[in-house]
């Protein structure tokens, strides 16, 4: 197999050469990643059969931690698959915030050593931020608000301040980075909605997946439409060890092709006569192009523009794909559009390039180039 054709099948799979609905879109690629919602909306534009808008490309979504640990759009009917941690599944037992922190999680397996180690701490003179008991309180207070209809971060930080929160306990429980927000979300209260503005819900009531079967039916998804790709990309992608990766390819009927003398892996068959390599597409940030195969590996990105595209700060900027390899990279703020090269274009290349923006968000009026 010829690389070109590796990248066709990419492109195809991922359904940017075979668009499809929102909802097979989000559980083919096992949600989209989310810190930005702005990211979801371009990333189902560009695969999408149907009609996408800012208005309507949340419906039928939640957004909610996953994959890599970070936040993902995706198929309210897939939380028993994402949400799989049956130990933590609506646990009310929780561990506060402060002096335990460090013990991450062992009051799960260990409850009496875990109570011992928190006593030792409370005998030197340690101090909560949050207490387990405070937790467990404006968590229960929080989800009564959720379900009153208090949506979004800064109703729910005021109905707390207004029922005794302190600011300390708040900075914990309402952390940007997480907090005991997070952990309502990964214990199935609460997710996100998928919005631009961030909203919370009620989780609706659902059964975890058994741990095995969900991280087997993630893997399935991945080698059945990201790849063929490497145990490499998979270990990225999953952000697990190689050796994890292994195990959990060993347990999957996957099939080997061979490409510029590198093994790829896929599930199910490779369909034949798939689409051309499109002459441009404009894939969002973070898209899952990028991010599901190991950068430095990237089929589709050279080298010495990974840096222009993963910058330092762990942002992946939008890229520019011309004949299937990135030649820059797009910025959207409001009805104007800019254009980054990491190479001097044709003319005719420009032009393809406005004409695919245009085509994709017709109620931009203005757009400008720069070199890079």
């Amino acid at each position: 197999m010829e690389i070109d054709e590796l990248r066709q099948l990419r492109l195809f799979r991922q359904h940017i050469t075979d668009p499809a609905d929102r909802h097979t879109v989000c559980r083919d690629l096992n949600g989209l990643q989310a810190q930005f919602m702005a990211n979801v909306y371009y990333s189902l534009k560009i695969r999408c059969c149907e009609e996408i808008t800012p208005q309507n490309f949340g419906d039928g979504l939640v957004k909610n931690w996953t994959i890599r640990g970070t936040v993902h759009a995706f198929n309210v009917d897939d939380l028993p698959l994402f949400q799989h941690n049956a130990a933590m599944h609506r646990s009310e037992r929780f561990e506060g915030y402060g002096i335990a922190r460090e013990i991450t999680c062992q009051y799960l397996q260990e409850k009496e050593a875990y109570t011992a180690q928190v006593e030792e701490y409370r005998k030197n003179g340690f101090a909560w931020t949050l207490t387990p008991e405070r937790q467990k309180y404006f968590s229960d207070f929080i989800c009564q608000k959720v379900g009153e209809g208090l949506c979004t971060r800064e109703e729910l930080k005021e109905a707390c301040s207004r029922q005794g929160m302190t600011q300390p306990e708040s900075d914990a429980m309402f952390d940007p980075w997480g907090g005991g927000m997070r952990e309502l979300c990964e214990r199935g209260y609460l997710s996100y909605r998928a919005c631009e503005r961030k909203e919370f819900m009620l989780s609706p009531d659902f059964v975890p997946m058994d741990n095995a079967a969900a991280e087997r039916e993630i893997a399935a998804r991945y080698f059945e439409h990201f790849a063929p790709a490497t145990g490499k990309d998979f270990a990225y992608y999953y952000h697990c060890t190689q050796s994890r990766a292994k195990e959990l390819m060993a347990a999957l009927p996957l099939k080997k092709c061979s490409a510029g003398g590198q093994d790829y892996f896929y599930l199910g068959e490779l369909p034949a006569n798939v689409p051309d390599i499109p002459k441009c597409v404009l894939l969002a940030g973070f898209d899952q192009l990028m991010l599901g195969y190991k950068k430095e590996e990237s089929i589709f990105m050279p080298k010495e523009v990974l840096r222009g595209i993963f910058n330092l700060a762990g942002i992946v900027m939008p890229a520019i794909l011309l004949d299937g390899r990135v030649a820059g990279r797009w910025r959207r703020k409001g009805k104007k559009i800019t254009f980054e090269l990491f190479e001097k274009l044709a003319s005719k290349d420009r032009r393809r390039v406005e004409s695919t923006a245009s085509e994709l968000y017709p109620e931009v009026s203005g757009m400008e180039w720069k070199e890079l």
